[in-house]
């Protein structure tokens, strides 16, 4: 894999609040995350210097009934004439978003680009949700059948386990994981702990007079049916990620203008994307060949190593995809990735810190927002400025999106110097 042609630096990033906004439009949200982007950049910046724009957005149409999504957007944002541009890879939408971004200034076609991600899911009742990103599967012969998203994502974890010998239990860990690292975020749309909502359910049912539950942690509660309803097993609620509202945005300049905006330029020296076949027709459920992939080119890229990564934002969009994510990524053997997790390598003050925003999990799921605010999260770490969630001494992160089963996947590389 080949260098970019130059170096691409992020000054500045922003993020709306996650969460299920009914009074608010896409419009909006992306107005929110744009105009924490600008209080971000240190030495501050004309917006109408921003050439670009490249969205990510998977389903404006069916969601809002509002297509032609991205100048809309630039509109809102101040920055017309800038040429506006949506990218739709289902999930992995935000990614692709930030990969032509970066390859835009690379090319010398432009200096000062804006990559933002914005989805607005809950303007549709549940059931119309799960049809419109099913249409993100094989409808010929996976939605056809009845697969929607739980259902696909359950064959890879029931697969897993048949695999490596693992019980549900190990999944469960990775959701307690990302819940107490949502409760930092103040951005995130779960700013509670599983242990939070144990005890929560458990003092309601008291004040009701009802029979409290005799939860003695957090797997007794995860394992309840009544508090915690499988949705397609081995999939329960807490192991899918919610239905969100919400947006993002990156600055992204030429490495040799970076210090105009900031001293404390985040550089993007690794990106990767592949794609891959639906899932009906892998042999494999067990691992994402468009993540093992772009993994490889962006390490190439950046001349870096799996060992070398301090701090990753991973796909989580199931718990067992966070599981799966490490291992293609190589920071985990295969089958290694759940006794990982269970073990406490991956929390915040493990070896291998991943998703410490929370993760699709608690943070939210805004489908085309996803891959741009994991980038937001790096950039925050990278900087040191993440609060309470900090990962110390982090220089080197990652970000992994993932659309639909892997179909698409991106990795990016971000480098503080």
């Amino acid at each position: 894999m080949g260098k970019l042609a130059r170096g691409v630096a992020v000054v500045g990033a922003g993020v709306s609040r996650f969460g299920a906004f009914k009074e608010k439009t896409s419009r909006d949200l992306f107005v929110e995350s744009f105009q924490d982007m600008v209080n971000s950049v240190d030495k501050g910046f004309d917006p109408g210097e921003i050439e670009a724009l490249y969205l990510g957005n998977f389903s404006s149409d069916l969601f809002e009934g509002q297509g032609h999504t991205a100048p809309i957007m630039a509109e809102w944002a101040g920055i017309i004439p800038a040429a506006a541009t949506r990218l739709e890879d289902a999930c992995a939408s935000g990614g692709v978003a930030l990969r032509q971004g970066i390859l835009a200034v690379a090319s010398g076609a432009y200096d000062l680009v804006l990559v933002g991600g914005v989805e607005k899911m809950n303007n549709l009742p549940t059931e119309k949700v799960t049809d419109t990103l099913a249409a993100a599967s094989d409808t010929l012969y996976e939605a056809s059948a009845g697969f929607t998203f739980p259902g696909l994502y359950a064959a890879i974890a029931t697969a897993y386990m048949a695999r490596y010998g693992i019980t549900p239990e190990y999944f469960m860990r990775v959701g307690i994981k990302n819940h107490n690292n949502g409760k930092l975020n103040p951005k995130a749309q779960f700013q509670t702990t599983i242990r939070d909502l144990l005890e929560g359910r458990k003092a309601k049912l008291a004040a009701q007079g009802k029979p409290v539950p005799d939860w003695q942690d957090e797997l007794d509660f995860l394992r309840d049916d009544s508090a915690n309803p499988v949705v397609a097993w081995p999939m329960r609620l807490f192991d899918c990620s919610p239905i969100t509202d919400g947006a993002a945005c990156l600055l992204l300049v030429s490495e040799e203008m970076a210090t105009r905006f900031t001293d404390r330029p985040v550089y993007i020296i690794g990106s990767g994307q592949a794609s891959d076949y639906p899932l009906h027709t892998r042999s494999d459920l067990t691992s994402l060949g468009s993540a093992r992939l772009a993994a490889r080119q962006a390490y190439e890229m950046a001349g870096v190593t799996p060992r070398d990564i301090k701090v990753a934002e991973v796909h989580d969009c199931f718990t067992v995809a966070e599981v799966v994510a490490t291992e293609d990524l190589g920071f985990f053997a295969p089958g290694e990735g759940a006794r990982a997790a269970a073990e406490g390598r991956t929390a915040r003050s493990g070896d291998r810190p991943i998703n410490t925003s929370g993760g699709l999990k608690a943070k939210g799921h805004p489908v085309g927002a996803s891959g741009v605010a994991q980038a937001v999260e790096v950039f925050l770490q990278l900087r040191g400025e993440a609060g309470a969630r900090q990962v110390p001494g982090a220089n080197l992160g990652l970000t992994h999106n993932v659309g639909a089963t892997g179909g698409t996947c991106t990795v990016h590389i971000y480098e503080r110097r």
